[in-house]
């Protein structure tokens, strides 16, 4: 690893001037002799004696007040535990009593200790804040003292306000759990307003790097909670809430308002750069609002110009949500891991600036990595001449396109990424780029590694390579191809990228490259380009699954550890868990099982597996191809497990697609052939809901009466449904869904049509899954007793699913079971047996299915059918 050499001062000031700042404000600045707002003028050496030989120019925009994330990050981390606490208050209050209990226990060998050092925690936290505001006052902060006051009168008011709510009915129960002792006529506070305003003036304030203030103040509190508990005074829950909602209320408005800027200048940079033997001549600040740090074009005393890259420890946190976001959702080999201390910064930096000099890759050499004062690291590189691909008047050449895939797997050859291969970081250098002379990062001659002949990149340098990794997997180093292919299919479309691709790439590795042509895979600015730009990623998708033609068939890869419809199947889970056991709490279930007539549930399997013969069938019959109709019910058997892990609609076509291409129908005819069977289920689906509906309606031994709240909910998904389609995005939206899958299977349709054997199969097929279905639901019913008419029992079944279908969870998690309980019960269904019912039914046709799929799987996946 790089150590850090701790700048220190010169040891003889006298004998070696001081350089002269002649500071220039960046352009839009206002001017630096009077500064306002958030500007700050670099004056670091305004009482040095000026000397012409040590004059450094500068051209730098620092603001006075920055905003810190890591100020951010404490405020959200302490709305997440109060959120927490309340939680485990109103879960675990038994405990906590218990807790409660043995402290005042305890305290009672402390009689004559105890309320001492609760007297000295009053007096050191009324003492605290009048010390703090003095010692800033003699700093010359009255604007720092302003805010912390301001931040502990506005979480006075907040606490007040929350007391006040807490003596609501409604909050009855958290109202338990913060207070110890109370009455219905003495209602004492749940929060300690004055604990929580102090802890907010502190946080303001800030005792960062003054552990002795730190000490005295979190030893008075814990003294103060200490004897207030002893006391029954409050309890630990309200003590912690309290010290947290100081602290989230502090830190909020710190980063509201923003922090006095510890920084350090361009002159402190440029003195610092000078200790190690790099005298700088001149510095101009790089504005970039994507970059997470400062940077600087300097010019040496020598003539070398040099990037400088300043990493300032108040923004290490910046974005770390986002970061935290992707490190969840994407496997770890996917997602890059930004590291939150400048140590580990500018470490990682060099290691991997390092390790694509020894691959022999042009990369900006590393003359200098220096810290500057306690709050920032900097990374001195050597500039370049050379026009980056965004840049470039005109589109690259291939031969251009071809240097660059050389420089990008010399560097792979030594297992080493680079993960941030965008346009602006892949240069052209000297005739390559041109004749175009760059200025983003200097405009020095181009430094070749440390010395030696160029390298066999030839004339493309690839800067920042501090994003990559060493000791790279297979899985990494595709996705860096990946990074590139979608970056030039941008800057050259995605046929000249794939050509490009084809003469450096084999055929089999750009087969395995396909699969991660994914948004979720690539950088920040390149995700936000091809979002911008929808038909790129897709159209390059296509050209290399045509490239991969006659090669293995492409392995998709798990690239994501938590997708959202998991989160939503598992909210939805324990949503309609919650529902249901509240129903059932209302009944009494022990005799409802116990007079329960089990020999229906034979009945309900049998149904039940009568729908995958109906589906082979259904499938069969729109597929003009002979096919093995034990094979075909072995993948709709397979479906039940797959659909356990997506949308049904969304995981069994993609089975029956994948299916019908390993049993010999070209790729056309499968997609039109599954879409042919769900355009035909879709339509006998509401076909037979109106038939079913109409004759429940005319039945007089029906009573089907939705809830009211049915009725407002059908308004508003039709309001919003017709809003939608009222306005021309939402008409384009509709057909770009619907055109495809009309279009592939309108003429399939028509195939099939000149053969009414096929058709009658397809439909017959579709029909005896719905039949099979609702006859599952009736005797699930018949099991506990209950009787519906057959057509009642259809419209609860096809409404259910419907419902289903429209929720993005695996088989409806949730959706279905409410949806078809709360129908039976419409219904006239007593709501156990209607929520018994419903759980037999589901455990027969969703749950009881997922193992023997998962073995129909296997056994096609080891017979190559899938």
């Amino acid at each position: 690893m790089v150590s850090l050499p701790q700048e220190d001062p010169p040891p003889d000031r006298a004998a070696r001037p001081a350089p002269v700042a002649h500071v220039r404000p960046a352009a839009g600045a206002p001017g630096r002799d009077a500064p306002a707002g958030n500007e700050r003028t670099d004056t670091s050496a305004a009482h040095a004696p000026p000397s012409p030989a040590a004059t450094v120019h500068i051209e730098d925009h620092l603001e006075s007040r920055v905003r810190i994330p890591t100020d951010l990050l404490r405020c959200v981390i302490a709305l997440v535990e109060i959120a927490l606490l309340c939680g485990l208050g109103l879960l675990a209050r038994a405990a906590a009593n218990g807790a409660e209990t043995d402290i005042v226990l305890a305290s009672q060998h402390l009689k004559t200790v105890l309320p001492l050092l609760g007297f000295v925690a009053h007096v050191a936290l009324l003492l605290l804040p009048v010390a703090l505001a003095i010692r800033v006052l003699v700093r010359r902060q009255p604007r720092r003292l302003a805010e912390a006051l301001g931040a502990g009168a506005i979480t006075v008011g907040l606490v007040l306000g929350a007391n006040l709510l807490l003596r609501l009915p409604a909050a009855a129960g958290l109202y338990d759990v913060l207070t110890a002792v109370h009455t219905p006529s003495h209602r004492v506070p749940a929060l300690d307003w004055y604990l929580s305003g102090l802890t907010a003036y502190v946080t303001v304030i800030g005792l960062a790097g003054r552990p002795r203030w730190r000490a005295v103040f979190w030893l008075a509190v814990a003294f103060y909670g200490l004897a207030s508990l002893a006391g029954t005074q409050t309890t630990i829950f309200s003590l912690l809430i309290t010290v947290l909602l100081g602290i989230a209320c502090g830190s909020g408005l710190r980063y509201l308002l923003g922090s006095i800027s510890e920084r350090p200048s361009a002159m402190e940079i440029a003195h610092a750069l000078g200790t190690v033997d790099m005298p700088v001549a001149s510095m101009r600040r790089i504005t970039d609002a994507r970059a997470e740090t400062r940077r600087y074009a300097a010019t040496l005393r020598s003539g070398d110009r040099v990037d400088v890259t300043v990493f300032d420890r108040d923004q290490q946190a910046a974005d770390v949500f986002y970061r935290l976001y992707r490190r969840l959702r994407l496997r770890t080999q996917v997602s890059r891991s930004a590291p939150l201390t400048v140590e580990r910064a500018v470490e990682r930096r060099a290691l991997l600036t390092y390790a694509a000099e020894d691959a022999g890759v042009l990369t900006p050499r590393l003359r200098a990595l220096i810290r500057v004062g306690p709050e920032a690291a900097v990374l001195v590189n050597d500039g370049h001449d050379g026009t980056a691909l965004a840049d470039l008047p005109g589109q690259p050449t291939d031969a251009q396109l071809a240097r660059v895939w050389d420089a990008v797997l010399l560097l792979h050859s030594r297992r080493v990424t680079h993960r941030a291969l965008t346009a602006d970081r892949i240069v052209l250098m000297g005739d390559g780029a041109g004749g175009a002379q760059g200025q983003a990062h200097g405009l020095g001659p181009p430094q070749h590694g440390r010395g030696g002949p160029s390298p066999a990149g030839g004339d493309v340098m690839l800067l920042d390579p501090g994003n990559g990794d060493v000791a790279a997997s297979d899985l990494q180093l595709r996705l860096d191809v990946a990074q590139l292919l979608a970056e030039l299919a941008l800057v050259v479309g995605p046929e000249r990228a794939v050509r490009s691709a084809r003469q450096k790439v084999s055929s089999s590795e750009l087969a395995a490259v396909a699969p991660l042509i994914q948004p979720v895979v690539l950088h920040r600015s390149t995700r936000a380009a091809v979002h911008r730009r929808k038909d790129v990623l897709p159209a390059l998708r296509k050209r290399l699954v045509n490239t991969a033609a006659g090669t293995e068939p492409m392995v998709g890869v798990q690239l994501e550890r938590i997708r959202l419809r998991t989160v939503v199947t598992l909210v939805a889970a324990v949503f309609a868990a919650y529902i249901l056991a509240g129903e059932l709490t209302r009944s009494s279930m022990e005799s409802l099982l116990r007079h329960a007539d089990w020999r229906w549930t034979w009945v309900a399997l049998g149904l039940s597996a009568l729908t995958y013969v109906g589906a082979a069938a259904g499938l069969s019959g729109f597929v003009l191809e002979r096919l093995r109709f034990t094979r075909t019910l072995l993948a709709q058997v397979a479906c039940s497990f797959v659909t356990l892990v997506a949308p049904a609609a969304v995981g069994g076509a993609a089975l029956n697609i994948r299916y019908l291409r390993r049993a010999e129908v070209s790729p056309a005819n499968s997609v039109a052939s599954v879409g042919v069977s769900q355009v035909i289920a879709f339509a006998l689906h509401m076909i037979l809901l109106v038939i079913f509906a109409a004759l429940a309606g005319a039945s007089e031994k029906t009573s089907l009466r939705p809830p009211g709240w049915t009725y407002i909910a059908l308004a508003v998904l039709v309001a919003a449904s017709l809003a939608a389609l009222a306005v021309p995005a939402g008409r384009r939206l509709l057909l770009s869904r619907l055109a495809p899958t009309v279009g592939q299977a309108i003429p399939r349709l028509l195939d099939v049509g000149q053969q009414p054997a096929k058709l009658a199969e397809g439909v017959g097929g579709t029909l005896l899954v719905s039949a099979a279905y609702i006859g599952c639901l009736a005797v699930s019913i018949r099991a506990f007793g209950g009787s519906l008419p057959i057509a009642a029992v259809a419209v609860v079944y096809l409404t259910g699913t419907a419902i289903g279908s429209a929720v993005p969870t695996p088989g409806g998690i949730g959706a279905v079971e409410a949806a078809l309980s709360a129908g039976l019960t419409a219904a006239g269904l007593h709501s156990a047996v209607a929520i018994s019912a419903v759980v037999l039914f589901r455990a027969v046709t969703f749950w009881l299915p997922v193992p023997i799929g998962w073995v129909a799987l296997n056994y096609l996946q080891r017979h190559e059918e899938v």
